[in-house]
């Protein structure tokens, strides 16, 4: 009894700890709304002779995020996404508060196709004559490409300035697996399809090496190209210093004219302030990306004829979306419906982000995306990645669009299974037994090898759906199957590749795919709306609350922060439990170019 009264208490204490979090938030939450509605039709605090920042340390998701927490603290209310991050440096052209933009060079967490958008963005706002200025205190190959559209780059006199070339490093398991006695069960459809081969191998495959080669060819030309806009050198040069590590120090940065100067921070403030006529005892007005998107969302003009963006970033999942940044089949169907039912949406541009995901999900998401098509025009934006099941939901669209360095194609299957007998035995001394009314009752099972028979199986049904898959891009591509198959095989492209090959219609972002749904609608003069509505900071915690306790979700947090981009790698080994005997189409592995 008393250890139940112990429990009982404990229970208590934590339901009304929980309980007044959730009544504190919900409070912040109606403050911010009146806040909001108070300050709707005021004064705009855009201040004259402001300069925009642009923190390239940012991470720009596809969607906005609004944040009614802000009322407990200093933060702002909205954290802008790429799709605002275009609309706001398209708009400081006009603006006349706006006197330049200044980039913030520090490390971006952003993909390669994202940070392209960027700086074409970049460099279309350099026709309004304003100023654009770049600084950095250890500028990487990634933050200079932004930079090279810049009219002036600085650095720091002792920082640094990374020139080498693009690498990808993948790890392999299969030796950790073989002294944990974990025996992993591997089927797949195609020879590029290299998802599984960090378990099978101990190193990458010839195929696999091809792909990478290719693929870091396009990016490194890409961003040669950049380099030589701002450095008026060539293409040759600049490959040479990095091969030759020639850029060892600031100064020789300066001496290659990659930079334009070394600047301590100050020495570049006053450098803003001659451009913006700031006096020296004065502050320099600098707003922020997220802020300035807030005053340029007050001035967009409502419309009738709209266009839709739906937005569809991250994983493929079947089911409900439990977690943010994640394509769960069920939460995109149902949104998916909603617009198809909408007689004011137009068109809808599907804006596809993922590696892919599971293939039933998948599926159940193409067949959604085709009956949308019979009722309104639907084109696709790819983003960093549309790859494996991230171009299936996609190929069927009137219109595919992608970044040169888009990351699309993997038309592959694969599924994967680990037996768990041999560790059982060998080092806990568990075994097994079984009694049943078949020979496929325990079938599948961790807990022992599969027979010859049942892996057949498996291989044959993941030979079924790789032929599914490559049916369903030959329908909506009008290619002939056997064609596909040659483009297919689980290989990975670039857009501009994908382009050669048809897998995709033209090269150009998210602003090409708007016109092109729009011309196909017929309308001149409409609205672009993002779908679903911008992700709310406040609903992303209640989430985690849902179906998981607040110390997992903290000690997830963590592990997050802790590992920086190595988190990657642990969410695709804890994620290896979701697939256990799935069949999946999904990217080879997290693609990370350095």
């Amino acid at each position: 009894m008393k250890q139940f009264f112990k429990m009982f208490f404990a229970s208590l204490l934590a339901m009304v700890v929980t309980g007044v979090i959730i009544l504190g938030l919900f409070i912040g939450v109606i403050v911010n709304l009146v806040s909001k509605a108070s300050n709707a039709d005021g004064e705009n605090k855009l201040k004259a002779n402001s300069v925009l920042v642009v923190d390239l340390g940012k991470r720009l998701h596809e969607q906005g995020e609004s944040n009614s927490l802000a009322a407990f603290s200093a933060d702002i209310s909205y954290n802008a996404g790429l799709y605002d991050a275009l609309k706001a440096i398209d708009h400081a052209k006009g603006d006349n508060n706006i006197k330049g933009i200044l980039v913030k060079l520090e490390p971006s967490p952003n993909g390669w196709a994202t940070m392209q958008q960027l700086r074409a963005g970049l460099v279309d706002f350099k026709k309004s004559g304003k100023f654009l200025y770049a600084y950095g205190e250890d500028i990487t190959q990634g933050g200079y490409y932004i930079a090279s559209a810049a009219d002036s780059v600085f650095l720091n006199p002792v920082g640094g300035f990374e020139l080498k070339g693009f690498a990808t490093v993948i790890p392999f398991f299969k030796g950790s697996l073989e002294k944990l006695e974990l025996k992993p069960e591997i089927f797949y459809a195609g020879k590029f399809k290299s998802a599984t081969e960090p378990f099978r191998a101990e190193k990458i495959s010839d195929p696999n090496r091809a792909q990478i080669t290719r693929y870091l060819q396009g990016f490194w030309s890409e961003f040669l190209l950049a380099a030589v806009q701002h450095t008026h050198s060539d293409t040759a040069t600049i490959a040479q210093l990095a091969n030759t590590g020639a850029v060892q120090f600031p100064a020789d940065a300066v001496r290659y004219k990659l930079v334009d100067g070394l600047r301590y921070w100050d020495e570049v403030e006053h450098d803003l302030r001659s451009k913006t006529g700031t006096a020296e005892k004065d502050k320099i007005e600098y707003i922020s990306m997220d802020e300035y998107t807030e005053n340029v969302k007050r001035d967009r003009k409502l419309n009738d004829k709209k266009i839709a963006v739906l937005i569809a970033e991250g994983s493929i999942v079947d089911g409900e979306q439990n977690n943010d940044y994640e394509i769960a089949s069920e939460t995109l169907v149902d949104n998916i419906r909603k617009l198809a039912k909408n007689d004011k949406v137009k068109a809808v541009v599907l804006r596809v982000n993922s590696p892919g995901g599971s293939a039933l999900a998948s599926e159940v998401i193409l067949r959604e995306l085709q009956l949308l098509r019979k009722k309104k025009p639907l084109i696709v934006s790819m983003g960093d990645y549309a790859a494996s099941g991230g171009y299936y939901i996609s190929c069927q669209a009137d219109s595919i669009f992608a970044m040169s360095n888009t990351i699309t194609g993997s038309i592959g299957v694969f599924s994967m299974m680990f037996s768990t007998e041999d560790l059982m035995k060998n080092k806990l001394g568990v075994t097994f037994d079984n009694v049943k009314t078949g020979p496929y009752a325990d079938f599948p099972t961790g807990v022992r090898t599969l027979t010859a028979d049942e892996g057949q199986r498996v291989q044959n049904s993941v030979d079924t759906i790789y032929h599914i898959f490559k049916s369903r891009v030959a329908e909506g591509r009008k290619m002939d199957i056997a064609l596909v198959d040659s483009f297919a095989q689980g290989r990975v492209w670039t857009g501009s590749d994908a382009l050669d090959r048809h897998l995709v219609d033209g090269i150009g972002g998210l602003d090409r795919a708007i016109k092109s749904a729009a011309a196909m609608a017929k309308v001149s003069d409409y609205q672009v709306i993002t779908f679903p509505e911008p992700m709310d900071k406040f609903e992303s915690l209640l989430r985690k609350f849902k179906g998981n306790t607040a110390a997992a979700a903290a000690v997830q947090a963590t592990l997050q922060s802790e590992l920086g981009e190595e988190y990657e790698w642990y969410r695709q080994l804890k994620d290896l439990r979701k697939m256990n005997g799935k069949a999946m189409m999904q990217l080879p592995y997290h693609i990370s170019v350095k």
